[in-house]
């Protein structure tokens, strides 16, 4: 079976896409939602992302942690935020080679904003059954694009959750 490279999920917010972009292009603020990232590492600019920027994502999955190096690809205040995941190791990412892209998408609806994000499994040169392995090693037995469809829901969620809540009324 080939493998699913692509996974994305969306959510109404009650916030213009504008203050839905300022806390997404925060990597720093994204483990406030996320059930896996923690955060960036220290020395990560404080503020929005540029395109270019460079950043150290930490993350965990149970006990186990480990650090990616990201570059944003796209910062369209409002619009669209994406960054690539291109190295990664325990405590510094140093095994290079591409492993993911995620893009956040901002499109006005109603009110509110629909909130689209979107992850793309960048392991093209993975043959699909060394993939699948790995990813059910990794997961306790999903597949990466099953595992992610579940966390982007719950990252969605929370950044629903939070944003509503401060949200001026």
């Amino acid at each position: 079976m080939t493998r699913v490279l692509t996974v994305a999920r969306s959510v109404l917010i009650d916030v213009s896409p504008e203050a839905a972009y300022r806390a997404v292009s925060r990597p720093g603020d994204m483990g406030r939602w996320s059930p896996e990232n923690l955060g960036t590492a220290e020395g990560t600019p404080d503020g929005p992302a540029e395109r270019g920027t460079t950043f150290v994502g930490r993350n965990k999955r149970g006990a186990f942690r480990w650090t990616t190096r990201c570059t944003v690809t796209a910062a369209d205040p409002g619009r669209r935020f994406a960054f690539r995941v291109h190295a990664i190791g325990l405590k510094r990412p140093r095994l290079r080679g591409p492993i993911a892209t995620w893009e956040y998408a901002f499109e006005p609806e109603g009110s509110g904003t629909r909130v689209t994000e979107t992850w793309t499994d960048d392991r093209r040169a993975w043959p699909d059954l060394v993939a699948g392995v790995f990813d059910r090693i990794v997961t306790s037995g999903s597949t990466f694009a099953d595992f992610q469809a579940r966390n982007i829901e719950k990252t969605l969620r929370n950044l629903k959750r939070e944003l509503e809540a401060t949200a001026p009324r």
